[in-house]
């Protein structure tokens, strides 16, 4: 119990940072919706090709292409974080191959902050000299950046992966509840699931809660958009299969939204940590491949029955979450992206 303990206390002041990051450092919704887009880029279609038509199906040629993405999330993030932040393309392509060999964290922290300086170089160095001066002195900073970072990383972040791996044998069903909640929760959040578990490297009972845990908030999500009308059936559809497509709706609504995923997640948990089914591809929170993946380690018959039963219970959270939250007062995707063609002063001048 007190692995569990220390391990989710670990990863929830990670959690705390990087919402904090995400609110109150400069252009920090910017910049993790940039991490997330990298995740998308490099794990998920290693998911899909390393680790389903490669392990799975046995096609060796998929194989490599999901290997090759997979290995570059921090080339990814090195190059999306800056493109997000206003950097022009060559240089934050300049600032991403100078991070290659380092993890998607890494990459991203590099990025972060090598923006700012090429940034600062392109108003105050003359044209065509800033090249020449980010060559220099952007590339080789950023690359330092990721250096310090990544023993960081390494010591901090797996080290809480090896502890939920660890706790996982001890209590089962606690960590069931505690993992997938909150990977759930992480699902929706800028940082991303397929980022958080391929970070922590996750593998055998956790990685399995994570991966049938997110398939089932697809199913939760659709419910609880759907009832509490956060946007049209375009963004209801849209966050059933990738919630990060839908980020502005989920950060003007956290708490309804988080609530109701910590709900269906530690539900679905529970129903994969009694099947004892495991997963041993880190990296693999997401609905479609980390549903596919499971195949890979656990009888079929097994994995279609907790997938089915996460499928339910995580309906039913949808409906719970639709009745607690019923009357929130909640904010819409119009309201966020002012697509609203009428007002209440617009309703007074139509005779």
């Amino acid at each position: 119990m007190v692995q569990i303990l220390m391990g989710t206390g670990l990863l929830l002041v990670v959690l705390a940072l990087f919402t904090l990051f995400s609110y109150k450092a400069p252009h920090g919704m910017k910049a993790m919706g940039a991490l997330a887009s990298a995740a998308c880029a490099s794990f998920l279609v290693e998911a899909f090709h390393f680790s389903f038509f490669g392990e799975v199906l046995g096609i060796k040629f998929l194989e490599s292409v999901g290997a090759a993405n997979g290995s570059l999330g921090g080339v990814a993030a090195g190059i999306l974080v800056p493109l997000a932040l206003g950097v022009s393309p060559v240089y934050a392509v300049l600032v991403g191959l100078s991070v290659s060999g380092f993890g998607i964290l890494p990459g991203f922290i590099a990025g972060y902050i090598t923006s700012f300086l090429v940034k600062l170089f392109e108003e105050k160095v003359p044209a065509g000299l800033d090249l020449i001066v980010i060559i220099i002195v952007g590339a080789p900073v950023a690359r330092a950046i990721a250096m310090g970072m990544d023993p960081i990383v390494n010591n901090t972040l797996l080290q809480i992966g090896q502890v939920l791996i660890q706790a996982a044998d001890a209590s089962p069903i606690v960590m069931g509840i505690i993992l997938g909640g909150l990977i759930t929760v992480v699902a929706t959040a800028p940082l991303s699931s397929m980022a958080l578990t391929s970070i922590i490297g996750l593998t055998g009972l956790p990685m399995a809660i994570g991966a049938l845990s997110v398939f089932g908030s697809s199913f939760m999500n659709y419910v609880f958009f759907s009832k509490m009308k956060f946007g049209s059936k375009k963004d209801t559809i849209s966050v059933a299969i990738e919630p990060l497509t839908q980020s502005d709706i989920i950060s003007a609504n956290p708490i309804p939204v988080y609530v109701t995923n910590f709900i269906g997640g530690a539900m679905s948990g529970i129903i994969v940590s009694l099947m004892r089914l495991v997963n041993n591809t880190p990296g693999t929170a997401t609905p479609i491949a980390g549903l596919a993946i499971m195949f890979a380690y656990n009888p079929a018959g097994k994995v279609a029955i907790a997938a089915i039963g996460c499928m339910v219970v995580s309906i039913i959270a949808g409906f719970i979450g639709y009745a607690i939250f019923k009357n929130y007062k909640i904010v819409t995707a119009d309201q966020i992206r002012g697509n609203s063609t009428i007002n209440d002063d617009d309703e007074s001048n139509i005779v």
